[in-house]
């Protein structure tokens, strides 16, 4: 195929994610001041988008309390900075079976299974730009933990989004989930100018070669925008290989914590360095303004307390 360059690209940085790398490195944003700190650093540094998920502030265990959200949500809107929001949905369906002779019952104190109203209320209650929808059940590299979202769920849960006039980021950790995608699109749950994350080397999703890659990438229809990602020592290879591909950037804690060997990094550090690496392209990087006039984005404020 003919190379399609991106030459008007915004990047989006994934400032804390819901893994366990507080313990890996101190610079992991852990209170909503923090996270919300990173993230309006990350938008100084280049970044057009920055997508939160919130946490424990004292353990740094991942949490989905609207009200951690709302800080997070009130002092991003508040900053000196411009920036689109990206709030992740993809918590609430965290299956963890008793093991490989007693699957069943579920252990309770790590399965966190909620409801599609339940899990899209604090998109409701924040109203940010952009909000994920991870489009498809999958396994991770947990050995009894699955990430789950059925069909009737997302179809649930995207048509809420929808109506809440949020733009879901269809997150594509495998070829199917974009297929369930088009699906999503072809049935009117989603508008027909989606926005997709390419999530590429999580396991076990698509791998993060690059006949993956762009076996995922030519299955992105004509009208949607994408971006994508790869985990730590790859992260700026994917960077590059996205714009490349004709896409956008995403880089971040979420995904990697190192900016170099055995140097721990920044959100914005990260920022910084794939900026270089678009503007090195030949690239342009684009802010969120662009980002909401390409997207069809509106910019509120969150509900009332």
């Amino acid at each position: 195929m003919p190379l399609e360059m991106n030459r008007e690209v915004f990047i989006t940085c994934a400032v804390t994610g819901s893994g366990g790398t507080q313990d890996r490195s101190h610079l992991v944003p852990r209170s909503p001041k923090q996270i919300a700190d990173s993230a309006i650093e990350a938008a100084k540094a280049g970044a057009a988008i920055v997508h939160c998920h919130v946490r424990d502030p004292e353990t740094g265990k991942p949490r989905r309390d609207i009200h951690l959200y709302r800080e997070v949500t009130e002092r991003i809107r508040e900053a000196n900075v411009d920036v689109v929001l990206n709030l992740t949905a993809g918590m609430g369906g965290d299956m963890v079976f008793g093991g490989v002779e007693s699957p069943l019952p579920l252990k309770e104190a790590s399965t966190d299974m909620g409801g599609a109203t339940n899990r899209v209320e604090h998109v409701r209650q924040c109203l940010p730009e952009i909000c994920t929808l991870d489009c498809g059940t999958m396994n991770f590299a947990e050995a009894d933990y699955v990430m789950t979202n059925t069909p009737g769920m997302l179809r649930a849960m995207g048509g809420m989004m929808t109506a809440m006039g949020v733009k879901p980021e269809i997150e594509a950790f495998d070829t199917g989930h974009l297929w369930f995608a088009k699906q999503l699109v072809e049935e009117g749950v989603l508008a027909p100018d989606a926005l997709v994350q390419l999530c590429m080397g999580v396991p076990w999703g698509a791998p993060d070669d690059l006949n993956t890659f762009m076996a995922m990438v030519n299955n992105v229809p004509k009208s949607w925008t994408f971006s994508a990602f790869s985990l730590g020592r790859n992260q700026m290879a994917y960077a590059a290989a996205a714009v490349l591909a004709g896409g956008n950037v995403r880089v971040g804690l979420e995904d990697n914590l190192w900016l170099d060997k055995g140097v721990l990094a920044t959100n914005a550090q990260l920022v910084e360095k794939a900026v270089a690496v678009v503007e090195t392209l030949g690239a342009r990087v684009i802010g969120p303004e662009e980002v909401r006039k390409k997207l069809n984005l509106v910019k509120r404020a969150p509900l009332a307390a």
